[in-house]
């Protein structure tokens, strides 16, 4: 049934109805409302039989979550930007351990200087950290892809962040449907762990790996990442044939069949290129859209399935990698290698700056019409005189 909720709130009432048995809860906006919401709920008994963990920063919340995983437990956690950062120690020791702990990322930039608002800097910095990495176009998506990141974890024995843009979903309020207790209770079964620490059968998790098998236990690691595309599209299949809605999966294509030229994305930004899109459709040109939903592991077949025989993708990312350049980019170019395929790569929306109909209907008309170099890092609405401005300052001007 439609209701009209804040993302935050109907991301927190379909966790519940995950039954997490630990929440292990430190707020950092703008992921707040989504455990102060679960606190609700545990302390008015919708959520039952759950520990809701009032920890003392965001490396305790996930390491409570690594304890409670070990030992058997459903777990969740939310984090954002710096919070995320602060549990870089812990997150490859959880994705190590195989330890399926689902947790949110309302994303946000991370400082110097400080900045609340929306991109995928943060999430993008621990891309490598072993954890499977799913994002939201919408706030349906946000609240489809918990109950099926629930699932994947679990089937996979792998942690899984499902991120959603931090104010542009989490603090709008919209119509949503959040499945019923018992939809969600036939989608999730109890969990079943796969390992689990008893002391009536006691078992070392997590002992010391010397040079002689380090490496095989890294590319077993990498090779169940691998093996996990296949359990996401399992997962939104079985999702869309119970719930009757396609959400979740690898990638997601819009009016590319007969397009010549396609923008990719992630996240909330894929809603504003579908709609220039439309714009561009009306005047005769053949430009489509793509969404990686997926974005670790990177799908690598189905982004060049789905980009074969197109001859210009434009690359509109929220983050870069400073003195290097793309990071989805640099992915969507490996999955391309060989097709000839030109490949622009275009830097947007940091810091919240908004990502504009307008915006991203000036870049394809300046793709088209040759204003663009590709394999070149291209910044969306950059104030290039202020820019060009402090470069002269910096080299021409000495500070004590």
């Amino acid at each position: 049934m439609l209701e009209q909720l804040e993302g935050s709130r109907a991301v927190a009432t379909v966790v519940a109805r995950c039954r997490p048995q630990v929440v292990a809860a430190y707020p950092i906006s703008p992921q707040t409302h989504i455990v102060e919401a679960l606190a609700d709920h545990v302390r008015t008994g919708v959520l039952a039989d759950c520990s809701y963990l009032m920890v003392e920063s965001e490396f305790g919340a996930l390491s409570a979550c690594i304890g409670a995983s070990v030992v058997g437990a459903r777990t969740y956690t939310a984090t954002a930007s710096q919070g995320l950062l602060y549990m870089a120690e812990a997150l490859p020791n959880a994705s190590g351990l195989g330890l399926p702990v689902v947790m949110t990322v309302a994303n946000r930039a991370i400082g110097a200087p400080i900045n609340i608002w929306n991109d995928h800097s943060d999430v993008m910095s621990q891309r490598d950290c072993g954890w499977i990495q799913l994002f939201a176009e919408s706030n349906q998506e946000a609240v489809d892809l918990h109950l099926q990141a629930f699932a994947v974890a679990e089937r996979t024995s792998l942690p899984v962040m499902v991120c959603m843009d931090g104010f542009v979903l989490t603090h709008a309020v919209e119509e949503i449907d959040v499945p019923d207790q018992q939809s969600v209770d036939s989608f999730l079964p109890p969990f079943v762990p796969r390992q689990v620490l008893d002391p009536n059968a006691p078992i070392t998790i997590g002992a010391m790996v010397g040079p002689d098998a380090f490496a095989e236990v890294k590319y077993l690691a990498g090779a169940a990442q691998l093996a996990a595309l296949d359990v996401v599209e399992e997962v939104a299949t079985d999702f869309s044939e119970r719930f009757g809605r396609d959400s979740g999966g690898l990638v997601r294509g819009y009016r590319t069949q007969d397009a010549d030229l396609v923008v990719l994305t992630m996240g909330s930004t894929f809603g504003t290129v579908c709609d220039v899109v439309d714009l561009l459709r009306e005047g005769g040109a053949a430009v489509g859209a793509l969404a990686i939903t997926c974005f670790r592991p990177w799908p690598t077949t189905q982004v060049a399935e789905a980009l074969a025989g197109i001859g210009t993708v434009i690359v509109v990312e929220r983050a870069f990698s400073p003195g290097s350049g793309s990071i989805i980019g640099s992915d969507v170019r490996l999955a391309l290698a060989g097709s000839g395929t030109s490949v622009f790569t275009v830097v947007a929306g940091l810091g919240g700056r908004p990502v504009t109909t307008d915006s991203i209907l000036g870049l394809v008309r300046d793709v088209l019409a040759g204003t663009l170099e590709p394999d070149t890092l291209h910044f969306l609405d950059v104030d290039r005189a202020l820019v060009a401005r402090e470069l002269d300052h910096n080299r021409t001007v000495a500070t004590p």
